[in-house]
């Protein structure tokens, strides 16, 4: 396993190859569509924070406003604006969701209470092995909160975040950036691609990454490169083809723990375990296809309408390593150290999955229906090994020096096990329009999970399957009293299989229980202000239920319902004016356990990284064709680390702001200031005793251009 963060030969040369398409130009136009004279548009985009539709969320082409759930999403103007680069970047302005640390080595978000690091696609295709994900090669990123197996299948248990991937098409895009900021950040992407004649289009997005953190021996390289082409396969058919290379190498940082119920104070920089012994590295090789048909119109003497059949294939390999030496426990008041721990984990796994979907519209009297069916199949191997650390000399450090030196080694595995997973599933789903004012939506997905796992340091009971065949519903009803309006209530489910986020939590005592169950019910209110503005409102709860507890009697086990979150979100997005732009929102969440859990985890207790109140708030206003300014707002309230509830994060307010500034038709600048008047605060946590400082003030200055 390398711990070298070099740039490999392969990717130095695609990234040339794609710089010297920008320098050449060399795509054709569409020879089949009229050229109109160019308009050139200084500062934001018209509604370039205000996404108007989604087909990831109902599987149709269907306006959000129209849609019975709760869906935010992030567009790529916001992305540019805020400089987004990761997923914690783009959960920070949505309300419901919060991210937690991860470990230092992969995204972590919790949904309405729940936390996940498998809730994660692309293009509505599964991506989830734990690794940190880039917005290089993303128009947009949709958070879609609630149970959402209906759509995406297993797990969704509070929510899912798919990333809407550039895709090749015969507009011309020349475009390339390039940002140095504070602690040594250094990153350029490129963005190319067009017309090669009128049947064919491709496109190439690549990015490099080298930069070091704030946090002591802390850094990170990334390289990515994403080749695309679309294809007209005939008059009413269109193929599309993708790869994507991602690799990411990093140190895997845990933070700082805690000490009499708060973080240890600190500096942010201290680093508690040795960053030398803490590698993670990354690789993703990602095969892609999709292909639409539309057959038209005209069907069962014109009842049947708009029928169009998608079909999308997504392999997948996927190489993860981490080894971290990290603190883990509280610091003691009597000796003023604390202990540390060691461990080496790899996860290699191919992802494999098709999905066919046929879409079409009914007409039976008044009443129109917009029915999407379809089918999923998949495959998963993943192979897992971890093996503890062995410490040369005493597991603890004095937390005024905490970097461990005494050498750590890692002779014998603790957990070694191979799975494979096998996903088929079905569904149907019925958007009826009963009148102008009323809608409803019903569905229903049959999902067959099935897993072959073995534990190969098993002594007995090393090998066994388990299949689960869950339904899962969905319902929803919508009133609108004006065209720009809708108010819903809807009822959705979801559940969690015995293997676990990552298929590496099966065992022979949990085997024989049910998957886990997330019911979610809302109401809200979607409304269109302007064209440009749009408002949402949803009051929900979301219980959980299917939790395995200790039972009456020793060495039994007993299912629970576990845990409730009643919340209430709201949100703007778009322009106030032509030339102010916002993004923000406020969410409340009261999420708490419902059963006891243990000894010490009692029925009551908050759940972890979940804060009462947040509110996020982000302004541009262009001054003129040249110039234009944003300021962001974000507080947190107070959360806990754990369900132990003995640790807590104090609430805390963040100020960003940003400037840009067009030098030409071709160039601009743009410069971001995180954490603008130099807040200390605690970002996140994966438990009590790994908790992450937040970043002191960071500058990142950036020059796009375009071709």
């Amino acid at each position: 396993m390398p711990t070298s963060l070099l740039f490999t030969r392969p990717t130095r040369l695609a990234l040339a190859v794609a710089s010297s398409l920008v320098a050449s130009t060399v795509f054709a136009e569409d020879t089949r569509s009229p050229v109109l004279p160019e308009v050139y548009v200084i500062g934001a985009a018209q509604s370039g924070y205000n996404e108007k539709a989604s087909v990831s969320a109902m599987k149709t082409d269907t306006l959000l406003r129209d849609t019975p759930q709760a869906v935010t999403v992030i567009t790529r103007q916001l992305m540019n604006d805020q400089a987004m680069q990761s997923i914690a970047d783009a959960i920070r302005y949505v309300p419901g969701i919060v991210t937690a640390q991860g470990e230092g080595n992969r995204d972590t978000a919790v949904f309405r209470g729940n936390s996940s690091t498998s809730d994660f696609y692309v293009d509505g295709m599964r991506d989830d092995v734990q690794y940190y994900r880039d917005f290089y090669n993303i128009d947009s990123v949709e958070a879609i909160k609630g149970a959402n197996a209906m759509i995406f299948g297993r797990g969704g248990s509070g929510g899912v975040i798919n990333r809407v991937s550039k895709q090749a098409g015969w507009k011309p895009v020349r475009e390339a950036a390039a940002s140095i900021g504070s602690y040594g950040h250094k990153r350029a992407t490129v963005d190319v691609g067009g017309a090669v004649n009128t049947d064919l289009a491709v496109r190439v997005n690549a990015m490099v990454e080298q930069s070091d953190s704030y946090r002591d021996g802390v850094a990170l390289e990334r390289q990515g490169i994403n080749p695309t082409m679309t294809l007209r396969a005939g008059k009413n058919t269109t193929v599309s083809l993708g790869y994507e290379y991602l690799r990411d190498e990093r140190i895997a940082d845990r933070g700082v723990p805690s000490f009499n119920g708060r973080p240890y104070n600190t500096d942010a920089l201290t680093f508690f375990g040795n960053p030398g012994l803490s590698p993670t590295a990354t690789r993703v090789n990602a095969v892609t296809a999709y292909v639409e048909h539309d057959f038209g119109s005209g069907f069962a003497n014109g009842l049947v309408s708009n029928l169009v059949l998608r079909n999308r294939t997504r392999i997948a390999s996927y190489d993860k390593f981490y080894q971290n030496v990290y603190a883990n426990s509280a610091v003691n008041a009597s000796t003023g150290r604390l202990a540390i721990g060691a461990y080496h984990d790899a996860t290699e796994r191919t992802n494999s999955f098709n999905q066919t979907d046929l879409t079409f519209s009914v007409v039976t009297g008044q009443v129109t229906h917009k029915v999407a069916t379809g089918v999923e199949f998949g495959r998963q191997e993943t192979d897992n090994i971890r093996r503890a650390g062995v410490f040369a000399g005493p597991a603890s450090v004095p937390a005024t020096n905490p970097v461990y030196t005494d050498g750590v080694s890692f002779p014998a595995a603790i957990v070694s096990n191979h799975s494979i997973a096998h996903v088929a599933s079905v569904y149907v789903q019925d958007q009826i329009v009963f009148s102008p004012q009323w809608q409803a939506v019903a569905g229903l997905r049959y999902d067959r999970f099935s897993v072959d796992f073995n534990n190969r340091l098993a002594t007995s009971n090393a090998a066994f399957k388990v299949t689960d065949t869950p339904l899962s519903p969905r319902a929803g009803l919508i009133y609108k009293p004006v065209e720009a309006m809708s108010l819903y209530a809807s009822f959705s489910r979801a559940y969690v299989p015995r293997a676990g986020d990552q298929l590496t939590s099966l065992t022979a005592s949990n085997r024989a229980f049910d998957p886990e169950k997330f019911d979610n019910v809302e109401v809200g209110a979607k409304w269109d202000v302007t064209a440009a503005l749009s408002a949402s409102a949803a009051i929900y709860q979301l219980d959980r239920s299917n939790v395995i507890v200790p039972g009456a009697q020793a060495n039994t086990s007993a299912l629970v319902d576990g845990q409730t979150t009643k919340g209430v979100e709201l949100e703007l997005s778009g322009q106030v004016t032509p030339l102010w732009s916002v993004m923000g929102g406020y969410a409340y969440q009261d999420a708490t356990l419902t059963a006891d859990q243990s000894a010490t985890i009692r029925s009551g207790a908050r759940l972890a990284m979940v804060p009462k109140h947040t509110v996020s708030l982000w302004n541009r206003y262009n001054f003129n064709q040249q110039l234009g300014a944003a300021l962001g707002v974000v507080y947190r309230d107070s959360l806990v680390t754990s369900t132990s509830n003995t640790v807590t994060l104090p609430s805390f307010v963040r100020v960003d702001g940003a400037l840009y500034y067009r030098l030409s038709k071709q160039y601009r600048l743009q410069l971001n200031v995180e954490n603008l008047f130099d807040k200390k605060y605690w970002a996140s946590a994966h438990n009590d005793n790994n908790i992450t400082p937040g970043a002191p003030r960071s500058v990142k200055l950036s020059l796009f251009a375009s071709f």
